[in-house]
């Protein structure tokens, strides 16, 4: 998932079209929370892991708002002048709930109703939503091929890799970030990038299409370092790539999904009830079994051979980084216009 979304508005017909018969636009019980989230695995587990076994025994039903994010993001942005919303929970990226924030959509979670947040991870906190999963960049290499394994993103600057670096392009932010930082950038100045990415092209470094394009390359053995979130990376490793991983020396940048209730959400008692249900530590070690995020609260306990796989040291966590956004937000044209046309070009 990018780390920035375009916002579009659809007009007022066209939302209605989308939102007729979705849960929520009738008027929703006091025993419910509508949850506004994706589908496939991430809307099943939470199914599994928090809709059925802790908010159904406290008498709440919990109906999912199932979209892709753009439309949510629609939604929320259409209704924010409304005197009742359509989600009770809106759950989103770190980037697209930070520009949604911005409208003044969320309330600001309050610590006395979810009680979980406290558990946090300080790098994670956010005052108008909650963290639920994160996982960071890493750096994912062939051990049969990288017999000692580089330290860090300036490592993959190295000519002996010349044509073995990979890349995602659709991840160009991140890339970007990634030669910035090995260039002694910042979360906040990406200006090094240019020249890092200028002698990674000089290397014949490859690019591929998707995450999908590049996970084929690996396998095949055509490149054997890239760069990557960690989480797809433990699913790459669960489907038989030979892979292992780093965390750079130069930070773990994080990529975090969120979850915040709207300022005109109907049901607001069982929706802060559901983000201390996203926090619950069983929940979120469920979910890094399934999907490879880290849980965001320190009360959460990985069995062993999970934790080796995922789990961060106090050290490594110590150097967790934080997306400038609002940088991002300012820079994202110029970035894409340097990848397409000068990096790419």
């Amino acid at each position: 998932m990018s780390l920035t979304r375009r916002d579009t508005l659809m007009g007022a017909g066209a939302l209605a079209a989308y939102t007729a018969g979705l849960p929520g636009l009738a008027e929703a019980q006091a025993n419910q929370a509508i949850i506004g989230t994706w589908g496939g695995d991430y809307g099943e587990l939470l199914r599994q892991m928090i809709d059925t076994p802790l908010m159904k025994p406290q008498g709440v039903e919990i109906l999912q708002d199932l979209a892709n994010a753009d439309p949510r993001k629609t939604k929320l942005i259409a209704e924010r002048q409304s005197r009742r919303g359509a989600m009770d929970v809106a759950c989103l990226s770190d980037s697209d709930m930070y520009l949604i924030a911005q409208q003044g959509v969320f309330d600001e979670v309050p610590l006395d109703k979810v009680k979980g947040a406290s558990a946090i991870i300080p790098a994670l906190r956010k005052s108008y939503a909650i963290p639920h999963i994160y996982s960071y960049r890493v750096i994912l290499y062939n051990p049969n091929k990288v017999p000692v394994p580089p330290k860090s993103y300036a490592d993959l600057f190295d000519p002996k890799w010349r044509g073995r670096v990979g890349l995602s392009d659709i991840l160009y932010l991140a890339n970007t970030e990634s030669a910035a930082l090995a260039g002694g950038g910042s979360v906040s100045n990406y200006e090094p990038a240019q020249k890092k990415l200028m002698e990674w092209r000089s290397l014949d470094v490859k690019l591929y299409p998707s995450n999908e394009a590049l996970a084929a390359a690996l396998k095949a053995e055509e490149v054997w370092l890239t760069v990557m979130w960690m989480a797809r990376g433990f699913m790459w490793q669960k489907a038989g790539i030979p892979l292992k991983h780093v965390v750079p020396a130069e930070g773990a940048t994080t990529i975090v999904f969120e979850a915040g209730v709207p300022k005109n959400a109907r049901n607001k008692d069982n929706a802060w009830r559901y983000l201390d249900a996203m926090l619950d530590p069983k929940a979120q070690a469920g979910f890094a079994d399934r999907m490879g995020y880290v849980p965001t609260v320190t009360t959460a306990t990985l069995p062993p051979e999970l934790a080796q796989q995922l789990a961060l040291s106090d050290a490594e966590r110590a150097r967790l980084l934080t997306p400038d956004f609002a940088y991002v937000t300012r820079s994202q044209s110029q970035i894409l216009d340097f990848w397409n046309k000068q990096f790419k070009g």
